[in-house]
């Protein structure tokens, strides 16, 4: 490692070989934990290379549990974190209203590293188990419409540095790697982005990929659709930019989609809003996020159709049965 590590320092980079193999080693637990900081460390100082990216992303599919769910076509919506927002729960609330209109999700996440409550926390939270056996993720895509993976147990990598993750307290190239290492390779994605340099980073991979995609970002920093601002769209075909009016209707204040202050009040305004009894601001933020996710998948003549069908499992509570058929299974 400390050659490794004077060669960063150096200012150069890693082949994506070299880097597979340092994240194949750290998840091995070969290096020690000031190590393993240092070297996390350096991608604060500097850009990551999309050589870099995906050669830490190749490690990390490489050593992971999979869960075949191809035949599933399902759909994963998730931020990179780190943008430093506290904002509620945007994205797992609309992975279940994507499932609430029947779009099978299989969502990817964890513990909030730079957040009160990342989609980990408010899950466990809420009751949900994790696990990861591929018998019973099935089980719930089949019949809540949506399973939840929680990285460390489907990645050693994610696992060996939570802790120093947690410590640090700030954005890291895991962050990035989030959205790249869904075991179960989903069919579709929605992914938010905190800079329009990882949008761009995101689109080449994305697009080496050959699955259907949509990159968001909003353009005051948030990894999500905000409407606090307008929102940059990519996908295969391009990319536009939105404003909150065409997306959520209405603009929204930054206030207005504040996250609290501990877990226990992140978890309670989850199931405000899933109920249907969240403020019209924190109604219009989640559908749009879920409006865009379904309209990812090709399945809806255009966005306001997949608006819509986003409020339609909102309040026909077809998406808060998603969280309570998911509950149940647990049992």
């Amino acid at each position: 490692m400390k050659k490794v590590l004077q060669y960063l320092f150096e200012y150069k980079t890693l082949s994506r070989a070299k880097a597979r193999e340092m994240l194949v080693n750290i998840s091995k637990g070969i290096y020690n934990e000031s190590e393993v900081t240092a070297f996390i460390t350096v991608y604060l100082m500097r850009t990551i290379t999309i050589e870099e990216l995906q050669g830490f992303a190749d490690a990390l599919m490489e050593l992971c549990v999979s869960v075949p769910l191809e035949n599933y076509q399902v759909i994963d919506i998730v931020g990179t974190g780190g943008d430093g927002k506290n904002t509620f729960n945007i994205s797992t609330l609309a992975c279940f209203i994507v499932a609430g209109a029947g779009q099978k999700v299989a969502k990817h996440g964890n513990y909030g590293a730079t957040s009160v409550s990342g989609a980990s926390n408010v899950m466990e939270q809420l009751g949900y188990r994790f696990k990861s056996d591929s018998a019973q993720l099935q089980k719930e895509v089949e019949e809540a419409g949506i399973c939840f993976m929680h990285a460390p147990l489907f990645h050693p990598a994610l696992k060996a540095v939570g802790a120093i993750r947690k410590n640090l307290g700030v954005r890291t190239f895991f962050n990035m790697l989030g959205p790249m290492v869904n075991p179960a390779n989903p069919a579709y994605q929605l992914v938010g982005v905190y800079n329009l340099e990882m949008a761009r980073i995101y689109n080449y991979l994305l697009q080496q990929k050959g699955r259907a995609f949509t990159i968001i970002h909003s353009l005051d920093g948030y990894d999500e659709i905000s409407l606090t601002n307008d929102t940059k769209v990519i996908t295969q075909a391009g990319e536009q930019v939105f404003t909150p009016e065409q997306l959520g209707k209405r603009m929204v204040s930054a206030s207005d989609i504040y996250g609290g202050n501990s877990v226990e009040e992140a978890a309670k305004l989850f199931m405000t809003i899933l109920a249907g009894e969240g403020t019209w601001a924190q109604n219009a933020v989640v559908l749009a996020n879920a409006a865009m996710a379904l309209h990812c998948t090709g399945k809806y003549n255009n966005y306001n159709d997949a608006y819509l069908a986003a409020i339609e499992s909102l309040e026909s509570k077809k998406a808060l049965n998603a969280l309570k058929k998911l509950q149940t299974i647990q049992e």
